[in-house]
């Protein structure tokens, strides 16, 4: 039996005592599951790590039905489009300090997840490169940005 993403994020939730609604939207690199409910901010949690840990599980869950399954993306609320949009700004703001000043900017340390948006959103600045640092105690890495080495 294939994978029902929006099943299992339904199955979770309401197990945990959620009153949800689940949209489903196709992309060409994997599902978004938009869960709608009057409780986002507790689905959402603190900087969004509640929210991280369901997606987690819910692509864990995928992945042991069927490793083939499209990676799944769970947001409530818009709360993932939001905090997408700021880290987009965030790492641009960061890049044009690279380029006017030449100094490495650090930016605070960032889950794999949002790492990612920073460096798809750099990859093709012909100033800027992107890397990913170690940080002491703590699973999270931090991103450096820095001038561009010229070949």
């Amino acid at each position: 039996m294939p994978a029902q993403p929006k099943e299992i994020v339904e199955k979770i939730l309401g197990t945990l005592g959620f009153a949800v609604t689940v949209e489903e939207h196709k992309f060409d690199d994997g599902l978004l599951l938009d869960v709608k409910t009057d409780d986002s901010g507790r689905l959402i949690g603190r900087q969004g790590q509640t929210l991280a840990d369901l997606q987690y599980i819910t692509n864990r869950i995928l992945f042991q039905q069927d490793q083939n399954s499209p990676k799944v993306t769970v947001d409530v609320g818009g709360y993932r489009l939001q905090a997408r949009e700021a880290l987009i700004k965030k790492a641009k703001d960061a890049a044009e300090k690279v380029r006017r000043w030449g100094d490495i900017v650090e930016l605070e340390p960032l889950g794999s997840f949002d790492r990612r948006i920073v460096h798809q959103t750099l990859k093709d600045d012909p100033d800027v490169e992107t890397s990913s640092v170690e940080v002491d105690g703590t699973e999270k890495k931090a991103l450096l940005l820095r001038p561009k080495r010229k070949s």
